[in-house]
């Protein structure tokens, strides 16, 4: 997990959510979740991709802070 801000100075979380099933390959994906609204559904990028959730973590570790707001950018034009 790594918490970061948008543009707005919102705070987010971004998680791995696993998706169940047979098939291994990429099977963690990053969710984005806003830290304000309990009740406010997580945004999910299923695009991005991981095999295992180590990988995951430690991709989220390591990503900037311009590369976490460009894919809340892009989650949240999806959404609207």
């Amino acid at each position: 997990m790594r918490e970061f801000t948008d543009v707005n100075g919102r705070e987010w979380m971004a998680m791995v959510r696993e998706e169940g099933g047979t098939d291994y390959k990429g099977r963690f994906y990053l969710i984005l979740q806003l830290m304000e609204g309990v009740d406010a559904e997580p945004l999910e990028l299923r695009e991005v991709r991981w095999n295992s959730e180590r990988t995951a973590v430690r991709t989220l570790s390591t990503m900037s802070l311009v590369e976490l707001r460009r894919r809340l950018r892009s989650a949240t034009g999806r959404a609207t």
